[in-house]
C-alpha cells in the first residue's frame, strides 16, 4: 500500500497547466477555494481519496472477497494439519516405526506446501492491491488536472507525501476531488469484481 502511495506522489505532485497568469486577484477579496491565494497551489489527501471515494471503496471490498477466500482455504489446510497431528497423538505409539516415520513425513510435507501457499496468497494479494489501487490513482488523476486547471492551479500536491505540514482548509481539494471522481466514473473499474476472474467450478 505504501509502494503504491509513494509511487502516486509523482503524478499528484505534477505542475498543472494554468492558462491563468495574466489574472490578478483583485486587492481586498477573499481568496476563493481552493487554489486562490497568489501561490495558487492546493493539496489532496491521496490516502482520504481512496478510502471514500466509491471506487476506491469498490476496490477494498474487492479485496476483502479475495482475502476471504485465501483465508478459507488456508483455514481447511490447518483443520487437515490439526487431524493429521492428533491422528498421530493418539496412534503414534500403535505404529511401526517405518508407518509412524512414514506419517511424520506426510505431516512435513503438507505443512510446507500450507507454508508456500500462504507465501503465495500473500504475494498475490499485494499484486491485486497494487493493481486495484493504481488503476483507481490513474483514473483520479485526469479528475485531479481538470479541477486544477479549472481553479487555476500553478500546482497540486499529495499532502502525505510531500510532507504537508500545514495546509490551510481552502487549500485542500481532497473532498472536491472525491465528488467529482465519483460523479465521473461511479461504475468505473473496480467497482465490481473483474470478468475474468470467475468462481471456478470444481
Amino acid at each position: 500500500m505504501k509502494r503504491v502511495l509513494r509511487a502516486v506522489v509523482l503524478v499528484t505532485m505534477a505542475l498543472v497547466a494554468t492558462g491563468t497568469e495574466g489574472r490578478a486577484q483583485a486587492p481586498g477579496t477573499a481568496p476563493a477555494s481552493g487554489c486562490g491565494g497568489p501561490q495558487r497551489i492546493s493539496f489532496i489527501d491521496v490516502q482520504r481519496v481512496l478510502a471514500r471515494s466509491a471506487a476506491g471503496v469498490a476496490a477494498r471490498e474487492q479485496l476483502e472477497r479475495e482475502k476471504a477466500t485465501m483465508q478459507k482455504e488456508m483455514d481447511n489446510r490447518k483443520l487437515e494439519l490439526d487431524k493429521l497431528r492428533e491422528e498421530m497423538e493418539k496412534k503414534g505409539a500403535l505404529l511401526t516405526p517405518d508407518a509412524r516415520r512414514e506419517k511424520q513425513e506426510q505431516f512435513e510435507r503438507k505443512r510446507r506446501d500450507a507454508a508456500r501457499l500462504m507465501d503465495d496468497f500473500q504475494k498475490e494479494l499485494e499484486k491485486k492491491e497494487a493493481t486495484l489501487l493504481q488503476k483507481v490513482l490513474q483514473d483520479v488523476s485526469g479528475v485531479i488536472e481538470r479541477i486544477g486547471k479549472d481553479k487555476g492551479c500553478y500546482m497540486i500536491v499529495e499532502k502525505r507525501g510531500a510532507g504537508v505540514i500545514y495546509g490551510d482548509p481552502q487549500a485542500d481539494l481532497t473532498e472536491e476531488i472525491i465528488r467529482a471522481f465519483d460523479v465521473q466514473a461511479p461504475k468505473g473499474p473496480a467497482a465490481a469484481p473483474p470478468a475474468a476472474s470467475p468462481a471456478k467450478k470444481p
